[in-house]
């Protein structure tokens, strides 16, 4: 094993060293616009070690329309740091990961934070893995920006309320507006939950949720599969 720090060009180089492939997948917390740097510094250290192929996990709401917010600006300006690179590159543009769902469920209580106006497709990380893993396999798939929508549409509580019937089926489901969770992050000293704030605001207001159509990941790469019920049901402890 080789650790490499993304903000750490040499480190990335070592990293890199023999690598035929990398694949991109950064979460700023507090400081969004970690994944541009990081996408842009791991991209071009690919590009110095002569890696074959960068992937890298986006968002399906990623459009110049929603830079606004600044971790889809951060995802769009890495996006285009990876193409620059001259690498060959295949980026996912995904929705919803079924596996964020645990954040949700404190105790008794499984949190609605802030409204969500549109449906999410949620994503099993099993059936996107495999499509990552195929597309390092098929040419086709080079220089594509492809989307990953899992197999159904759900909004955000039918999601919770399906997730929770199989594996919390105690917990009562509770809508919390954004400006009481506000207050509540503040008060308690709840760092993770003042971070994830801004995404939730951006989710009450975005637009455009789905800046493109799943149809060509499907073709190259076969479709997500595993229903949100079915991906619950396997999480089971037995």
């Amino acid at each position: 094993m080789v650790s490499g720090d993304v903000e750490d060009p040499d480190s990335l180089d070592n990293a890199l060293a023999g690598c035929q492939g990398v694949h991109i997948n950064l979460h700023g917390l507090s400081d969004p616009d970690l994944e541009r740097r990081g996408a842009a510094l791991t991209a071009q250290a690919a590009a110095r070690g002569g890696v074959e192929r960068v992937t890298y996990l986006s968002g399906a709401s990623v459009c110049e329309e929603n830079c606004w917010y600044a971790g889809t600006r951060a995802r769009f300006l890495g996006e285009a740091a990876i193409r620059e690179t001259g690498v060959p590159y295949t980026i996912f543009r995904a929705h919803f990961f079924n596996e964020t769902l645990h954040n949700f469920v404190r105790g008794k209580m499984a949190l609605l934070i802030g409204k969500h106006p549109h449906p999410y497709h949620w994503v099993a990380a099993n059936d996107y893995a495999r499509m990552v893993a195929c597309a390092y396999a098929t040419p086709l798939a080079a220089n594509k920006t492809l989307y990953v929508c899992g197999p159904q549409a759900l909004s955000m509580r039918q999601a919770l309320q399906t997730y929770c019937n199989v594996l919390h089926p105690e917990a009562r489901l509770i809508y919390m507006p954004i400006w009481m969770a506000t207050i509540i992050a503040k008060l308690g000293r709840r760092r993770e939950l003042q971070d994830a704030l801004p995404f939730f605001d951006y989710c009450e207001r975005v637009k455009i949720i789905l800046s493109g159509s799943p149809e060509e990941a499907n073709a190259l790469l076969g479709a997500p599969s595993t229903t949100l019920e079915a991906w619950s049901r396997s999480q089971v402890q037995p």
